[in-house]
């Protein structure tokens, strides 16, 4: 499964929060939140700016913003070279 469109990150405002899942989320895990993909799967995402990529586990539900296909954990968003961005088109494959 391919799907392209734009990744935001989770702000440290949701550090120690619950997710989807049941377990806190941690800002520096390689985790992101997905509408549909099932919790506990594992997706690359590719940035199509930079041409890096990261593995992330999806714990959680979401984004709720319009336009947004994932929402990434700090640490998985740092990868990319996302964090000076609010958001950043991608690539993600399950």
């Amino acid at each position: 499964m391919l799907q392209s469109g734009e990744a935001s990150w989770y702000s440290s405002s949701f550090q120690g929060r619950l997710t989807a899942n049941g377990e806190r989320y941690d800002s520096g895990a390689l985790t992101a939140a997905h509408r549909t993909l099932p919790l506990g799967s594992y997706v690359r995402v590719r940035s199509l700016a930079t041409g890096k990529s990261v593995v992330v586990r999806i714990n959680d539900r979401g984004p709720y913003v319009k336009g947004r296909i994932i929402d990434l954990s700090y640490g998985a968003a740092e990868a990319l070279g996302l964090t000076e961005a609010r958001s950043m088109r991608v690539q993600i494959e399950r």
